[in-house]
């Protein structure tokens, strides 16, 4: 074998490797933050493209998708709760959730919720 075929296989093979590990990593992120979203109710009013009680998450990410805030706004209203920004209902808080959970959550929610199956 040449070694320019051997430099494109290795090419090959790396590239293919960047591609796959990261979105690998992204699909279980997305499992475990839809997994939680399931333990902790957030399903009961929230749907991942449609209203119920509250906003759809994916509603959620296209509302916050520029703002530089959005993480910290959104992990602080998760925790505490709070109503006004969707409306006059509530949400409840969400206090039992630790600062790794919130992240998880709330980057998956500002992604619009990928990868339920």
């Amino acid at each position: 074998m040449s070694a320019m075929r051997v430099i494109v296989k290795i090419v090959f093979i790396f590239t293919a490797l960047a591609y796959f590990i990261p979105h690998a990593h992204a699909d279980s992120e997305d499992q475990k933050a839809f997994t939680l979203a399931k333990q902790n109710a957030c399903l009961g009013c929230h749907a991942l493209d449609r209203k119920i009680v509250g906003p759809s998450f994916q509603s959620v990410a296209q509302k916050y998708k520029s703002n530089p805030n959005a993480q910290a706004f959104l992990k602080n209203k998760i925790a505490k709760g709070g109503a006004g920004s969707w409306g006059v209902v509530p949400m409840p808080a969400n206090s039992k959730l630790n600062e790794a959970d919130l992240s998880l959550l709330v980057s998956w929610i500002l992604r619009g919720t990928p990868s339920q199956n």
